[in-house]
Order: structure tokens, then sequence, then C-alpha cells
């Protein structure tokens, strides 16, 4: 039996490594580090470099740019998962005075505040934080560019926003905020906002000649929580399994997945699926990749996981262009998923039968669309339709006897089982559709009613 912790085979480490080898000489880059996971843990490992016998290895940082988003992001969820905020919460309840205050929490979160993509002023990924020391300085006197939660505009600034929120609210920086909260409690020990050795210098390569010139490498001030953070190719492993499948000392399983559902669409000219909170989301290949990408000056970065197949991957390069690393990361994926498919766990019986859950089983009718209805571990339901196309959903017990959609059409809303009298089973409601066991049978409760001479023919 296969685990997914095992070594990966020699002919999928040979095409990595081929990968990532094209990439780095095509690219014309410096040099390129990147790492897979599978299971919540690296399987693999390479580098390329343009300097002979100096390879980086996992341990050497690299600037990530916006992937810090996705790490502002989780400190955000955060202070909700504690109730000390909401993320349909306006911005001015918590952080007063920034002239933005009417948009929500959740839309800066997802990019559909309207606010501008960049600062006013000289580039500010390029110039040193002390020229723009305020929010004012950030947001300009126009910081709005689009209607409030029209549409999904990728907006810098509204990180910035977050990162001051953050601070707000726990009464610290958000430098050390994340130190404490997300890097120590996942063992980041190699991500922090100032470099470390060893570290990677960033590069510009000349679009038309083999020589380079050296990028700055500026501190961002109070765009921080936008794009300032280093890391390696072995931290961002550990931070991918997080966000896979939560860690309870940071965030939980539920609340890592609420990040990574689609909250906005893509921007108009975007390709990809959209954008979750503080996730971006794209499909291929017939595969979901979630994560983040990251640029600033002298580097690029990307990181993405398919958590259906258990695998993520990380890229990086110290070069503004040449190579797109968050094409390499999803072709890394692409390589190991197509060579070494995940490996299903053996199917087992459930531990315990709810025999009144048991009766529940079977089809059921909506309208005359027909659907079935199966168990699962922890009183779990899943709804799927028989024939043709349909709305189906998994849902989760709650307390109370209700249940609560996972995915698809019914996400967020609640399935109840409803009883007659004398305590049989009338019907399934489902966010007030109602479910029965035979297409219009008299006398079943379907609003309008049913005709009284029933089924006939023409």
């Amino acid at each position: 039996m296969t685990s997914p912790l095992e070594e990966l085979l020699p002919g999928t480490q040979r095409a990595l490594l081929h990968r990532i080898a094209t990439a780095q000489a095509e690219g014309r880059a410096p040099s390129l580090v990147a790492a897979v996971a599978r299971g919540g843990q690296t399987v693999w490992t390479g580098s390329r470099t343009s300097v002979d016998g100096h390879g980086p290895d996992a341990g050497t940082q690299y600037r990530i740019g916006s992937i810090t988003k996705t790490f502002t992001a989780v400190l955000v969820m955060r202070l909700r998962d504690e109730g000390l905020l909401d993320l349909g919460d306006p911005l001015e309840k918590h952080l007063p005075g920034t002239g933005v205050g009417e948009v929500t929490v959740a839309q800066l979160l997802s990019h559909t505040a309207g606010l501008a993509a960049e600062t006013p002023g000289p580039w500010w990924e390029r110039t040193p934080g002390s020229l723009r020391p305020e929010l004012g300085d950030v947001l300009g006197e126009q910081p709005r560019m689009h209607p409030v939660g029209r549409v999904h505009h990728y907006s810098n600034p509204g990180y910035t926003l977050l990162g001051r929120l953050v601070e707000a609210v726990r009464g610290d920086s958000w430098a050390d905020v994340l130190r404490r909260e997300v890097l120590e409690p996942l063992d980041m020990r190699r991500t922090s906002v100032q470099p470390e050795a060893p570290h990677a210098g960033g590069w510009a390569v000349h679009p038309w000649a083999d020589v380079m010139l050296p990028e700055p490498a500026v501190d961002l001030g109070v765009m921080a929580p936008a794009g300032q953070l280093w890391s390696t190719t072995a931290d961002l492993c550990r931070f991918a399994a997080f966000l896979a499948a939560g860690d309870e000392k940071v965030l939980s399983a539920e609340s890592v997945r609420e990040m990574r559902t689609p909250a906005a669409p893509a921007g108009p000219g975007e390709a990809g699926g959209g954008y979750g909170l503080g996730m971006q989301i794209v499909h291929g290949g017939g595969r979901t990749l979630v994560g983040h990408t990251g640029s600033l000056p002298g580097f690029v970065a990307g990181l993405w996981m398919s958590v259906e197949d258990g695998v993520a991957a990380v890229a990086l390069v110290n070069a503004t262009s040449g190579v797109s690393a968050p094409a390499v990361a999803a072709d890394l994926i692409r390589i190991v998923v197509e060579a070494e498919p995940r490996i299903p766990e053996p199917w087992r019986p459930l531990a315990e039968v709810d025999q009144e859950l048991l009766t529940l089983t079977g089809p059921w009718f909506w309208g005359t669309s027909s659907y079935a209805l199966s168990l699962g571990a922890d009183r779990a339901l899943e709804l799927q339709p028989l024939r043709g196309s349909g709305r189906g959903s998994r849902f989760a017990a709650r307390p109370d006897g209700t249940w609560t959609g996972l995915d698809g059409y019914y996400l967020g809303e609640t399935l109840r089982v409803v009883r007659r009298e004398d305590g049989s089973v009338s019907h399934l409601d489902l966010g007030s559709f109602v479910f029965t066991r035979e297409p219009y049978e008299p006398g079943d409760v379907v609003p309008g009613g049913v005709d009284e001479g029933g089924w006939r023919a023409l």
C-alpha cells in the first residue's frame, strides 16, 4: 500500500527537475527554488542557479510579495473567529477616520471594496515606506475606483487597511501579531518581515542581453501587510498544509475552507476562477488550485495547492520578470498528480449506525426531480441528483438537529426534517424547498398543493 508520505518515484522527480531547469534556463533567472508537498509533508525540493556550487535550498529566503496578503487574511479571520469583529462590519466600526469607512471587512478581503489597485505617488514597491507614512498617503484623495461591492478589483491599499485593522483591534503591530499568532504556532521560523541570511538578492535581467541589475529591497512601511514578507519553500509548504487542513492553534479547518471559497468572480480581463478571502482560485486541467501569487521588484513567487489531490507546490524566483513562478508551481502539481494520482483511503463502514437517520436515506423528490440522500460519518448527509443536472450539496450536522450546506447551491442553507404530529417524517425542508418521498403524492405538504385528481393519462 502506498503512503502519501513516501518519496516520489524517480521518474516523477526527474520530470519536476526538468520543469524547473527549463524555467530557469529559458526564463534567464539568477536562481529558482521549488518544493512539492503531499499529504501535508514536503516530498521534493529542487533548485537551479546561475552560480556554480551555490544553489539555494529549502531554507533560503526569497521575497514572496503578495502571498503576504494571505497571512494578513488569516489574522483577520482569527479576529472574526474570536468574536472581535464580523466580516460584514464596516471598516469605520473598528478603524475610524480612513475616509472609506463604509466598505466592509469582507469586501476588503475579497478585493470588492472598489479601492484603487495602487497607491498615489512614486512606485510603492520600489521606494521606501517612509514616503508613505500614513494611511492617507496610501489611499490618496480619490481612493475609490469602482462602486463598493460591485466588481472584483485587486487592491494593495485595501490590504494595508486590513493590516491597520489588525493593529487597531489587537493593540500591537501587524508584524508582532503575525509572528505570535501565525508564524510561531506553525513553526515557520524562516519567515520574516526583514530578510534573514541566507537569503537571495533580487535582480532585474535585461530583456535583450544576458546582464543583470540589482533591485532595491525596500521596507514597505504601512504597505507591509500587502507584500512585505520573506520566506522559504520549506515554510511555505507548512503554510500550504495549514491552508488545506487548518490548525486549531491558528484557524479551524472550517475557517480555512471559508477562505478558499469564492467570494468574488475574477475581475474584467483576469483569468481564473475568482478570489476567496485572501486566496486566489484558478481552474484548469480538470482541477482547482487555490493559493496566491506574489511579486516585488527582483522577485516572483507562486504558492498553489490542489486540496482534492492533497498536493501543494511552491516556486520562488529572484528576478523581476522572465519566469512565471505561479505557472511553474501549477505545473509541478500537475506533474505529480498525473504521474502519481492520489490513492483513495480504504472504504470502511461507519463506526456506529443511527437507525433514525438511516431511514431517511434513499430517493427524495423535489417536484418531479429525483434526488438521493446518503449518510456519512458524524451524521453528515449528502443530497445529489439521480438523473441529469441538479443542485447537489454536502451537509454537516448541527447540534439542534438540522444540517448546514457545505458547498454548491445550498452552501450555508439549512436542511431540516419535518415530522407529522405522530412523529413520522413528512418531508425535508431545504431553504423552503420541499423534498417528498414520492413525486407530488396526494396529501403531501407541497407548496401550492397537489391536484386531487392525481396523475393522469391524456
